[in-house]
């Protein structure tokens, strides 16, 4: 979530931001909470400082075993109450200006490309070269449905569309790279994690799958849980709310999980074979780093 105070000192950077990412948003009503926002919290503070000196008041005279003045006891209560109001006010327009910012996605990199969908992507550099091939091609699920390694309308009969069942040698292939990708990376210092599948609205919140993709997560009503739409939902949140030593970074995770996703396709377009599907499996990385070198880190193991 964006600090409103980097919004506050930047809106046109940021709003320009978001027009990167093809987002028009108008930051007006935000800043017309955060003005409000401070005037209550003045207001509040004012009110909180006349109600402690008129608590002085009626302590002297307590001590001097004098009656207490109506008057005074009536304008105690008066306070009280207008700050009591002014700090429901205060907790609604801060439940507004929550609710906008956990909606703000974040500001890209400069070094990021700024286009409409994928057509406008640069190529960086070419590994290899692609293999010229002297008959036609298949795809990977025409491949694997002739190998009777993938049954797609075994899938669909116990699930519905876009699942996949891997039966022998598919399975032990999947196993396999899931098992060498795991060892590889304990291999280059990651710590090996497995996690619930299920995980709480909070969790979600904080990796920034909510609110915006309420509707492509996976949801236990009854329990207000969610299905982990990758793992780095949960394992990026065992550190929510901590406090890391910076001689303790980086912290470097691997685990892998089943990931579950209500969208399918890509952008509208319906896909075949295992690619964005319900439920698929996947083995996620997540690194713990300092701002200052968090590009460095991206790059390296």
């Amino acid at each position: 979530m964006l600090d409103i105070k980097v919004i506050r000192e930047n809106v046109k950077e940021v709003k320009q931001a978001m027009l990167n990412r093809n987002l028009n948003i108008s930051f007006d009503q935000l800043l017309n909470w955060d003005g409000e926002r401070k005037t209550i919290i003045g207001k509040i503070e004012q009110l909180r400082f006349k109600r402690n000196k008129e608590s002085e008041e009626i302590c002297k005279l307590k001590r001097k075993s004098k009656k207490l003045p109506a008057e005074l006891l009536a304008e105690i209560n008066k306070v009280r109450d207008i700050i009591q109001e002014q700090e429901k006010q205060l907790l609604t327009i801060e439940k507004h200006i929550k609710d906008f910012l956990l909606r703000i996605p974040n500001i890209p990199d400069k070094s990021v490309p700024i286009g409409k969908d994928e057509k406008d992507n640069k190529i960086i550099r070419f590994v290899g070269k692609p293999e010229k091939l002297s008959f036609k091609h298949k795809h990977h699920w025409e491949i694997g449905e002739k190998l009777g390694i993938i049954d797609f309308a075994a899938a669909s009969k116990i699930s519905g569309p876009h699942f996949a069942v891997l039966k022998n040698e598919g399975c032990v292939l999947e196993r396999a790279i899931i098992s060498f990708f795991l060892d590889m990376h304990k291999e280059k210092g990651y710590k090996e994690i497995t996690t619930p599948y299920l995980v709480n609205r909070t969790s979600m919140t904080g990796t920034g799958q909510l609110p915006n993709l309420e509707e492509d997560s996976f949801k236990c009503a009854v329990d207000d849980l969610y299905l982990i739409p990758t793992a780095e939902v949960p394992v990026t949140n065992i550190h929510r709310d901590d406090v890391l030593e910076e001689s303790a970074l980086p912290q470097k995770y691997v685990s892998y999980s089943a990931c579950f996703r209500r969208e399918s396709g890509s952008y509208g377009k319906d896909t075949k074979g295992l690619i964005r599907n319900h439920q698929f499996n996947k083995v996620e990385l997540v690194k713990f780093v300092k701002p200052e070198t968090s590009s460095e880190e991206l790059i390296c193991t």
